[in-house]
């Protein structure tokens, strides 16, 4: 297999209709913990026989097991409790976390569904946690002074849990950073924080950001200590090229080929004619080409076509390229 152009997955898969139903039994008391993981785990092995099947080069387990990303780990955490339902946009609603007290990370809380997920094939599996500035910025704060005493005190945990990760042999740990898009003067406090997390890691360290005013944090963006820096760019045109043309984007990037907020399925005309222009001012040892998010919005009819989509038109590139 060529090591270039190697396609990936943001995050999320869609929930099937039995994990959504089991969830709810849960809540109720009609199912059992031991039951619903059980269809978790289910869910996980179709994930991972879907991507197999298309060709995916970098696997994720689909996060079936998680609701909203920050309230997953909240939920877990001592120092946090949990608020009632607040927006997250459009019909979408979570339990937004209060921070109540100090944060503590007790034991590993991603590396058992990781080694499961890993244990099921040969390739890589990427392994996902939510970024200290965003757990913050999407919870609550009852505890801390500021901001910046909140976004350092949320690092403790994640490092442990990238440390737990990186000793169960995930050799891809993206840190999700959605938050810093939204909040560009902020950006100095989201990549001291990223460098404690990854401090001495030797697996490959990535980030996810989406859907923001990347020019206001670009090229200070390129110095958040990460390998990869994962960026939506089919939903906007590819307009952030013009800024890799002027400032050379320096590391890794996960280059988002696909629209995962459009039911309307790109062609591999599409796909192709991205990873090209990415070429224009990139290295193909650069590109990851994946969806400009997590694709759980989305169908599993229509995730499995974007996903074919990718690795097609990858395909095509690569035997341009002679690769």
């Amino acid at each position: 297999m060529s090591e270039v152009l190697l396609t990936t997955q943001v995050g999320s898969l869609p929930k099937p209709p039995y994990i959504t139903k089991a969830r709810a039994q849960f809540k109720k008391g009609d199912i059992g913990l031991e039951g619903l993981r059980e269809l978790e785990k289910k869910a996980i092995r179709e994930a991972i026989q879907m991507q197999e099947e298309i060709g995916i080069d970098i696997l994720v387990d689909g996060e079936f097991y998680r609701g909203d990303m920050v309230e997953y780990f909240a939920e877990q955490l001592t120092g946090f409790k949990i608020s009632g339902l607040v927006r997250s946009y459009g019909n979408r609603y979570y339990h937004k976390p209060i921070i109540a007290d100090k944060v503590k990370w007790e034991k590993p809380l991603t590396v058992d569904w990781f080694e499961f997920a890993q244990s099921l094939t040969s390739k890589p599996v990427k392994a996902i946690l939510t970024g200290p500035y965003t757990m913050v910025d999407w919870s609550f704060d009852e505890y801390h002074p500021n901001r910046r005493s909140a976004v350092l005190d949320m690092t403790n945990f994640i490092r442990e849990e990238v440390k737990a990760l990186e000793a169960a042999g995930a050799q891809y740990i993206q840190i999700d950073e959605p938050a810093l898009s939204v909040r560009p003067e902020e950006i100095d406090l989201a990549i001291e924080a990223m460098g404690i997390v990854t401090k001495g890691i030797h697996a490959k360290t990535l980030t996810h950001i989406c859907y923001g005013t990347f020019e206001r944090i670009y090229p200070k963006l390129l110095e958040m200590p990460v390998d990869q820096i994962d960026l939506e760019m089919a939903n906007s045109k590819y307009d952030m090229l013009e800024l890799f043309k002027k400032y050379p984007f320096t590391k890794e990037i996960g280059l988002g080929v696909v629209d995962v907020h459009s039911h309307r399925l790109e062609s591999v005309e599409e796909v192709v004619n991205g990873i090209k222009k990415a070429l224009e001012v990139l290295k193909p040892e650069q590109i990851y080409p994946d969806p400009d998010c997590g694709l759980k919005t989305r169908t599993w009819d229509e995730a499995k076509a974007k996903l074919e989509v990718i690795v097609k038109g990858r395909n095509i590139v690569r035997s341009e390229l002679g690769l």
